[in-house]
């Protein structure tokens, strides 16, 4: 086998199977040069500028081969911190090679590992380092590896895509790309499937219902009066976002009260399914002020009136909604109510909407 220790100067790479790496013909008087001439000759010194761009893959690669021939023997040749050096550098010598880490991470619950990039880093280098990080795992026995790439290193995509990784999804700040390692199908969650959002019932002493008309979307110039709706937030309660939407549709405080029924639909949104809560709550304030950007108009108007408008009466899921309506009013129906509760999995309490009236009063009502 030919002198290839001297690529870097100082390591001995104990192969116990056949590696076959190929050189351009034109370099083999480099890679072939005794280790002293490598460290002596100034024109092919690795503290030189003039490194080929190939170099940091061929580099990683060995060290991955170094790391695996030598797990029978000594631990040396890789320190148990996935960011050290090798150990049996000397100063001087780490500061005559390349830098060689591999990526940061840290383990989950699952098997698997995460990876946040915090630094920026060409994408060459980047997919030398997934590969042989890749490789680390895979002799870990790890599943799952997530790659969390904050948007300001998105050059770093395409390399990861090409060495096997798809996207998982997405934020306004970053993208998550997941591997993975084990043959055979992957087990990892999927992305989000549902949207949740939430449409509120309010009613006044009057037997008037709070409904608008929106200058957005489908019901856009049809002259259909709704109750308002819209999309419960990231980390926001489903009860504090029916009483947040008809504040900014309406500018009337109100106070949740139920959970009267849901619907489940698909292909709403990207492909998306949406699960859309019908709330009743109770009115604290009357005077509207229209929200400009998304309502043409908004008003009391008697629950009769509502009811009688034709879109109401054409469309089952409204017309259910209606009857849902008049018996919870007459009292022949209970929707579901909010109880915060705790778990064992969070010091956070979350809400648990259930029947309280017919739990004889154990819970309130």
């Amino acid at each position: 086998m030919g002198n290839f220790a001297c690529i870097e100067r100082g390591l001995t790479y104990c192969i116990s199977a056949t590696v076959y790496i190929a050189f351009p013909i034109d370099l083999i008087n480099v890679w072939t040069y005794p280790p002293t001439a490598i460290s002596n000759d100034p024109a092919l010194s690795l503290k030189n500028n003039n490194i080929p761009p190939w170099f940091p893959a061929l580099k990683t690669a060995l060290r991955s081969i170094n790391f695996f021939c030598r797990q029978s023997g000594s631990e040396t040749a890789m320190s148990a911190s996935p960011n050290s050096t090798p150990t049996h550098l000397n100063e001087n010598e780490e500061q005559g090679t390349l830098d060689f880490k591999l990526l940061n991470a840290v383990n989950d619950r699952y098997g698997g590992v995460i990876v946040e990039v915090t630094r920026p880093m060409d994408s060459a280098l980047f997919a030398s380092l997934l590969r042989a990080s890749i490789a680390r795992w895979r002799h870990q026995g790890k599943r799952g590896v997530w790659i969390k790439l904050p948007i300001q290193h998105v050059n770093l995509v395409e390399a990861a895509v090409e060495e096997g990784c798809w996207y998982h999804h997405a934020e306004p700040n970053y993208l998550m790309l997941v591997y993975w390692i084990p043959q055979g199908p992957h087990t990892l969650p999927a992305n989000a499937s549902h949207r949740v959002s939430v449409g509120a019932f309010v009613m006044n002493e009057k037997r008037e219902v709070l409904v608008v008309q929106e200058n957005i979307g489908r019901f856009r110039g049809t002259g259909v009066w709704k109750f308002p709706t819209g999309v419960v937030n990231e980390g926001e309660d489903l009860c504090a976002a029916a009483v947040r939407e008809v504040k900014e549709e309406t500018a009337v405080d109100t106070k949740f009260v139920q959970v009267l029924a849901f619907r489940q639909s698909h292909k709403v949104l990207f492909e998306k399914s949406d699960i859309f809560f019908l709330c009743l709550l109770e009115p604290l304030s009357s005077e509207i002020q229209k929200q400009e950007s998304e309502i043409e108009a908004a008003k009391w108007m008697p629950f009769e009136e509502y009811a009688a408008q034709p879109f109401v009466q054409k469309h089952e899921l409204f017309k259910c909604s209606v009857d849902i309506f008049l018996a919870t009013k007459d009292g022949n129906y209970s929707g579901f109510s909010p109880l915060p509760t705790s778990t064992a999995f969070s010091d956070e309490n979350n809400y648990m909407y259930f029947n309280t009236h017919d739990l004889n009063g154990q819970y309130g009502s």
